[in-house]
């Protein structure tokens, strides 16, 4: 698909689509992936992740240009590194999908055509739009209960959070600034393209589960839902903290109110409940101080991070 100038119909240049593989220990999938994919793009890249099998050998005997991680780095960081990639080669659009023959690279040109017509700078392959091969069912639970929690703390709805399977524009690719270094990099990435401001948009795709699942879904459902909740306490701490500490606080002075009212009737204390007065107070006003310094901490950071950018910007030389 080319390029065009608009109303001349003349060709710009064939955009350049890079696709980048992360895996670990897939030699047994990554060969047809790569030969699959190769015929879709420009070029394919493999991020080995420090497998310990001949993955390494086996994407580039199948013809795909392999980054090697020396130890196993995690998730994010082949993440990372596969972004880094479609800078390095200077894409037009890098598509992201997983080594374990679980996408089928047949949805390419399906994620990359919202991307080429402008339409958004970030498409995600999404499993839960029309798709007949969804994941099993306790799987399927444990997703959207994590993309529920990273849609609230980042404001981006999404209905696949989770998913591997992206494209990304040139300009994504220079925007997006990620940390995390295992799963829970999918959400952060939802953080960051709020942040960014970003354009995002989702396509269906189908997904094969025939193989055994490397990791335990509930181990690692709580662990990225764990990296979720501290992102979403740094993005918007009155909301996680605040008003839940203002709920506390106001039931701890309505049950208050009430040992007042019957001491004042009876004179006799009714102990469990002011007790009771004194945990929900207690655990109320911690929740707000929290809310209030983790705020006062963001804000701290984004005026030193703009005045940051504000001294680079001036000391750049002028054209």
């Amino acid at each position: 698909m080319k390029k065009e100038l608009s109303g001349t119909g003349h060709a710009l240049h064939e955009p350049k689509i890079v696709a980048a593989i992360p895996c670990f220990n897939e030699e047994r999938h990554i060969g047809s992936v790569v030969l699959k994919t190769k015929k879709l793009v420009s070029n394919v890249v493999v991020i080995d992740d420090g497998s310990i099998d001949d993955t390494a050998e086996v994407a580039a005997e199948a013809g795909a240009t392999v980054y090697q991680h020396r130890q196993n780095r995690g998730y994010g960081v082949a993440i990372r590194s596969a972004l880094s990639k479609g800078r390095e080669f200077e894409a037009d659009v890098l598509v992201i999908l997983d080594g374990d023959g679980q996408h089928d690279p047949r949805d390419i040109p399906k994620l990359v055509k919202p991307v080429l017509d402008g339409e958004a700078d970030i498409v995600i392959g999404s499993r839960f739009l029309g798709g007949v091969n969804k994941p099993p069912f306790f799987r399927r639970q444990g997703q959207r209960v994590l993309t529920a929690f990273t849609n609230l703390g980042s404001g981006q709805k999404v209905t696949d959070s989770q998913s591997g399977f992206r494209a990304y524009s040139a300009k994504a690719l220079k925007e997006l600034d990620l940390c995390e270094s295992g799963m829970s990099v999918g959400s952060e990435m939802q953080f960051a393209i709020s942040k960014a401001g970003l354009r995002v948009t989702e396509v269906p795709i189908e997904v094969s589960y025939s193989g055994e699942s490397k990791r335990s879904p509930l181990g690692h459902g709580l662990s990225v839902l764990s990296r979720v909740l501290v992102l979403f306490s740094l993005r918007q701490p009155l909301l996680l903290f605040g008003l839940p500490g203002l709920a506390l606080l106001v039931a701890g002075l309505v049950l208050g109110a009430g040992v007042l009212a019957g001491y004042s009737d009876t004179h006799e204390l009714a102990v469990g409940k002011a007790l009771g007065t004194i945990l929900l107070c207690l655990a109320g006003l911690l929740a707000i101080f929290a809310a209030l310094m983790l705020q006062a901490m963001k804000e701290l950071v984004r005026g030193e991070t703009a005045q940051l950018v504000k001294e680079v910007k001036s000391n750049q030389p002028s054209k």
